[in-house]
């Protein structure tokens, strides 16, 4: 592999496209809800997060799928591709029946005591049918991983479009009752959501057929346990499944206590929550790139090359998402208004953009160096920063949320304290050249 412009962008702009797509996903979601009222917007915060709790845990365990594969993709042997899938989805078919089995019988629990009692009922019913495309999209993950780290992340789009039209198709008809359709409300955002997974597993199924994937490798033959391997996933996967769970459930707990600041600021997070995931697709798809090269790199015993290759990726990752920042930022007031609501709703979220812009532009810089560490297979390492830049967040949240609050821009700012930490730790620990110890 090559460190070139032209091989970062190979890898990185399908899987770019791959994650604008699920992306403009949950914004037609959240325009929607907005839509049927200010309340169910601001409750698609909160269920949001939660379940983007797990569904980022899955993505620890993809991305340790990926450093996996990549690793043995950069030393040439690839027959074992097959066993290392094989091994990554018994992993996350058992992981998503224990997260199920969480929200329907210990959630209730956790969630009654902390939300707000208006909206405890609806959240909840939400969260019970949302949580069942839990085992669907982790295998969709699954086959993610192998494409991306095979260098196939050209094939990635075929389920996300097809996906992401079947959700919002749905949105429309189920929250609506368009068509003669069941007019379900909030719920119906859930349903169609759980459904789209499901359809983006079967595509996803279908092009690792249809494109010879699965017979050149031989996939998706014999599940048998093969401890060796289920011992390299798990060693590289556990600090990022518990990085992922804890990095979004301190964002759950950012979102319960915006509760007691009204409905209007829940609603105004969750369009955050949206900028996020439409300014952060550079980003995250840099991310992966990142991850990918650098366990390749080292797969080919490439040591020299791999803070080149980060730095390199870095340039786009920032460059690109400035640019997706900039936009938002000379047209704020167009970008407020798709969610239908009043003037007061674009005068307060308009301070809190700019806030948040200044956050994506650190975490564009941030996540690249994080997903070096990542591809290094040094996780433990991963863990360590993430509870380090934690706490501070944590620190830093429940001051300016419980003691000295002063608006919610400077609540907001929390993710600049997040993303500076992370990006210090991470570069310093890369330019230790601790991580070529075996």
């Amino acid at each position: 592999m090559e460190v070139t412009n032209r091989q970062v962008l190979s890898i990185a702009l399908p899987i770019t496209l791959a994650v604008l797509i699920p992306q403009i996903n949950m914004l037609f979601n959240s325009i929607f809800l907005g839509q049927l009222s200010e309340e169910a917007l601001g409750n698609a915060g909160i269920t949001g997060v939660y379940y983007l709790i797990f569904a980022v845990a899955g993505n620890g365990l993809n991305n340790a799928m990926q450093t996996v594969f990549s690793r043995f993709a950069g030393s040439g042997d690839t027959d074992k591709f097959r066993v290392i899938l094989a091994q990554g989805i018994r992993i996350s078919l058992q992981f998503a029946l224990a997260c199920m089995l969480f929200t329907w019988f210990v959630a209730p629990y956790i969630m009654e005591a902390v939300a707000d009692p208006k909206a405890y009922p609806q959240e909840m019913r939400f969260l019970r049918i949302r949580i069942l495309g839990l085992p669907f999209l982790y295998l969709f993950q699954m086959g993610n991983a192998f494409l991306v780290s095979s260098l196939n992340s050209r094939l990635l789009m075929i389920g996300f479009i097809c996906e992401a039209l079947v959700n919002i198709v749905l949105d429309y008809l189920l929250i609506f009752g368009h068509f003669g359709f069941p007019e379900m409300g909030f719920d119906g955002a859930a349903l169609a959501s759980v459904i789209s997974e499901v359809v983006g597993l079967a595509v996803i199924t279908l092009v690792l057929f249809g494109s010879g994937l699965r017979n050149k490798y031989n996939l998706l033959k014999g599940f048998a346990y093969d401890r060796n391997i289920s011992k390299q996933i798990f060693r590289v996967s556990i600090p990022l499944v518990m990085q992922y769970f804890i990095s979004v459930a301190t964002w759950l707990v950012f979102f319960l206590l915006i509760e007691s600041r009204g409905t209007m600021a829940k609603a105004i997070s969750n369009t955050m929550r949206n900028v996020f995931g439409l300014a952060g697709v550079f980003v995250w798809a840099f991310a992966g790139t990142s991850n990918a090269m650098v366990s390749n790199l080292i797969g080919q015993e490439r040591h020299d090359m791999v803070i080149p290759a980060i730095k390199k990726i870095m340039a786009w990752s920032m460059g690109l998402c400035a640019m997706m920042v900039l936009l938002l930022n000379l047209f704020p007031e167009v970008f407020f208004r798709l969610f239908g609501q009043d003037e007061s709703f674009v005068r307060e979220g308009i301070p809190v953009i700019r806030t948040v812009s200044l956050g994506m532009i650190f975490m564009s810089i941030a996540n690249i160096w994080l997903n070096g560490v990542t591809g290094t297979g040094k996780t433990r390492v991963n863990l360590l920063i993430e509870i380090i830049a934690i706490g501070l967040y944590l620190a830093y949240t429940w001051y300016f949320m419980t003691y000295h609050y002063i608006s919610l821009s400077m609540a907001w700012s929390n993710e600049i304290i997040y993303w500076l930490s992370i990006f210090t730790m991470s570069f310093f620990y890369m330019r230790s050249g601790k991580w070529k110890r075996f």
